[in-house]
């Protein structure tokens, strides 16, 4: 992907609010390359870590077993935001966050 898709990625991910979520899917396509949430998932792993990854699930509510400290750690950084887990995954319906259009 190109640098411009990079730069959306991080200026999607950098917005999503505390104690909701976004999907690598759902980011890819706002970003206008709907099929590209792998892509996605490899920039989470090369880019600033102080933007809030943690809130960026797959598509099923599912956390990232490449996050630092695994699927736990990614859980447990959700967890503090208040989000809350069945069977190891977020109810997407009650947390998922839709950006509005500028």
């Amino acid at each position: 992907m190109d640098q411009g898709f990079r730069d959306r990625v991080l200026a999607v991910v950098a917005q999503i609010p505390r104690g909701r979520v976004m999907t690598y899917g759902q980011i890819a396509a706002l970003c206008g390359s709907p099929r590209a949430a792998r892509i996605v998932g490899g920039i989470a792993h090369t880019a600033d870590q102080s933007l809030p990854w943690q809130r960026v699930v797959n598509k099923s509510g599912g956390m990232a077993a490449g996050y630092p400290g695994g699927v736990v750690g990614h859980q447990q950084n959700l967890e503090h935001e208040g989000i809350e887990f069945t069977n190891g995954h977020i109810n997407l319906e009650k947390y998922l966050w839709q950006p509005t259009a500028n």
